[in-house]
């Protein structure tokens, strides 16, 4: 299960989402710290399977988790290579552009 929350701005969806187990915790390696906030990305609890359509909605993606982060790769909207590491946790931000 992940949590995914939508923030819909001035023509913009931002979609935040973390897998279940994340929610609350601060992942930090060197310099870098994530703190996975509840406030940011806690709205509802779902099935990985429902970040598809959400993805496709979404201008901009916020991913925290294997979970997350698997799913959005798997469905092309994130590159493998793009993805950064914390603590052992991927991360993961996607923006659409419109031409």
């Amino acid at each position: 299960m992940i949590y995914i929350k939508v923030y819909r701005v001035q023509g913009e969806v931002l979609l935040a989402a973390c897998d279940e187990e994340l929610l609350g915790r601060t992942l930090r390696e060197g310099e870098l710290k994530l703190e996975v906030r509840e406030r940011f990305y806690g709205g509802e609890l779902v099935e990985v399977d429902a970040l598809g359509i959400l993805l496709e909605e979404a201008t901009i993606a916020n991913l925290v988790g294997e979970k997350c982060v698997g799913k959005a790769i798997e469905l092309g909207y994130v590159d493998s290579e793009r993805v950064l590491w914390i603590e052992g946790v991927p991360h993961a931000q996607m923006a659409k552009m419109f031409l």
